[in-house]
């Protein structure tokens, strides 16, 4: 174990966490990207979940959502953060997290869909491995769809004197029980078919062909690709008003 840890930064602090990952800013994204957790080097490309669990790794020596829990094999996933902060009782409510630096920010994956995750600066704002169209960058956090925050278990926090409100996301068009239908569909089917993508009939019902054809354009811009339609989808299918 010695050896496996060699030049890892053993102070499990979320400060250095956030000065590691501020280190990386302007590095390119991939989805599905790997980051060899033993590399102290690594400057990307980096998924999302690779990105915030290798800089918890080399500030810390811990491995936090990933499988296997071996930093030779590790493959972070956004799934197994959920999971694992879940049965840590690691989670804590967004609003909390918005105001503690270094804790997680997490968007769990759904079927069909992928998750996001980024970390919070304490102060309402993100760094994290956002796009292949942005890299790694500094965000904001209100305004968003995240689930859940959380404080890996093992790292020192501390609370900012700052309150950012947490703003919730603009309504976003989603698969969902019953299918959503009107207008806004309608454009967005609409939008996507005129750009040769595969959306099948233009009738106004957001469903799976439709989800998945935002994916695909989402994944051609440069946007997470996670078949939602929100505020940056609008517009860059140049529907925003």
């Amino acid at each position: 174990m010695e050896e496996i840890l060699t030049g890892v930064v053993m102070n499990r602090s979320a400060e250095q966490i956030l000065d590691i990952a501020a280190a990386h800013l302007g590095e390119p994204y991939r989805l599905g990207a790997r980051a060899p957790m033993l590399d102290p080097a690594w400057k990307g490309p980096w998924d999302c979940a690779e990105f915030v669990s290798w800089c918890v790794y080399r500030a810390s020596g811990v491995l936090y959502g990933v499988q296997p829990d071996n930093p030779m094999l590790a493959d972070a996933y956004t799934g197994y953060w959920s999971a694992q902060a879940q049965r840590d009782h690691a989670t804590i409510a967004v609003a909390e997290a918005m105001t503690i630096p270094g804790a997680v920010l997490l968007r769990a994956p759904q079927a069909g869909k992928i998750g996001h995750i980024a970390f919070s600066d304490g102060t309402g704002g993100t760094i994290e491995a956002h796009s292949s169209n942005r890299g790694v960058i500094r965000h904001t956090a209100a305004g968003r769809r995240w689930d859940f925050g959380v404080l890996v278990p093992g790292i020192e926090y501390f609370r900012t004197e700052l309150t950012p409100a947490y703003r919730p996301p603009e309504p976003v068009l989603t698969v969902t029980r019953p299918l959503t239908r009107g207008p806004t569909v309608k454009r967005v089917q609409q939008a996507l078919a005129d750009r040769q993508f595969p959306v099948g009939p233009v009738d106004g019902i957001y469903g799976p062909q439709t989800e998945h054809a935002v994916s695909l354009f989402q994944a051609a811009h440069g946007l997470v690709a996670d078949g939602e339609v929100g505020a940056l989808t609008l517009e860059a299918l140049g529907l925003v008003d």
